[in-house]
């Protein structure tokens, strides 16, 4: 496979399962609560603002990039859920004991309802990351600065940088030890050793998949890493006080205009580090690329756990999804394409 083409597969996990994507389809692959592996393929949908040529120029595309993966991971997170108590897929004594009444209720809400809901986890998502990861630190450090006496803005800007990456590492580090969200790290390092097989070049099997190292310089969490680290080389040395000449005001004003400021600068800072992610993959075997890379690739410690086999089933059976549409939709794409479009499927256990 050429290395171009390979960078455009990637994935997500999601509960009890991953979604995979590829340049036109993904696939969400999620083991039931009766032990088959229920999948989901889909071609992607080309939003108004995925078909404007200009976004995927180079430094813009990497924030469509970023609004395309939340938008295709509410989705895969919406159905995993609707797996997981669909009486379709419980185990017999428990399917058998499930009322009639409690059937419908199980049944997907309608596509223009699953639409809102998904633009409504996303805004709210969005909101929270960015009042938690920016405007909570650059409240602390202007608080606890102002009471130290101190008045060097650039200080005042490195120690609300230095906030925001513990408050970051913090909060992954005490999720991850819920028992729900590591199995959910669990299936993150699924779907990472799923793609480095593919990347390496090797067959889709068990054996290999297992080889591979649950890492990868493309991940999501590599990436906040280096906006973080991005944020810290830029946002330290950005006036604080532009509006009041550099002097100090009013805190809850001076913070919410730095948030606002940060907020404009942020897209930029997301295109450059979507960029050099880029780079991390073309040029991952180069060691000076590795070594630059390696904070974020030690963050995944965090966000990854080794998976077990039947986890790494389910990573496998939705890369081949994907490849497979892939493959089919060059054949006949208006066809397969619409054949895609149907019902979820189930696969045996064990098919790989």
């Amino acid at each position: 496979m050429p290395q171009g083409e390979y960078l455009q597969y990637g994935g997500q996990a999601i509960v009890e399962g991953v979604m995979m994507r590829s340049p036109r389809f993904f696939c969400i692959a999620c083991r039931a609560p009766n032990g088959q592996i229920v999948l989901q393929t889909e071609a992607i949908e080309k939003t108004w603002i995925g078909r404007q040529k200009w976004l995927k120029k180079p430094l813009l595309r990497g924030s469509l990039a970023l609004l395309d993966a939340m938008a295709l991971g509410s989705r895969a997170m919406k159905f995993a859920t609707h797996i997981q108590i669909d009486p379709a897929y419980l185990p017999v004594d428990e399917s058998a004991t499930a009322t009639p009444a409690a059937a419908p209720a199980a049944q997907g809400p309608s596509k223009k309802v699953q639409d809102i809901t998904v633009a409504s986890t996303m805004v709210v998502a969005i909101v929270f990351g960015l009042v938690l990861f920016n405007y909570v630190p650059n409240l602390i450090a202007e608080y606890t600065q102002r009471a130290m006496g101190s008045h060097d803005s650039t200080r005042i800007n490195l120690v609300s940088e230095i906030i925001k990456m513990v408050i970051f590492l913090g909060y992954v580090g005490l999720i991850g030890l819920l028992p729900d969200i590591r199995r959910v790290f669990q299936y993150h390092g699924a779907e990472h050793k799923a793609i480095n097989t593919l990347e390496a070049e090797q067959t889709l099997n068990m054996e290999n998949c297992k080889n591979q190292t649950r890492l990868h310089p493309r991940c999501g969490t590599s990436f906040a890493i280096i906006v973080l680290l991005l944020g810290l080389l830029t946002f330290t040395f950005v006036p604080r006080y532009p509006i009041t000449g550099g002097k100090q005001g009013i805190p809850i004003v001076d913070v919410s205009v730095r948030f606002l400021i940060e907020l404009m600068i942020l897209p930029l800072i997301a295109g450059v580090a979507y960029e050099l992610l880029r780079f991390a993959g073309k040029f991952r075997n180069q060691g000076l690329v590795n070594l630059f890379f390696k904070p974020g690739i030690w963050s995944q410690y965090l966000t990854t756990r080794e998976p077990d086999e039947t986890q790494i089933e389910v990573s496998l059976a939705a890369l081949k999804s994907v490849l497979r549409a892939e493959e089919m939709n060059g054949v006949h794409p208006e066809e397969e394409v619409n054949a895609l479009e149907s019902a979820p499927i189930v696969v045996p256990t064990n098919p790989l």
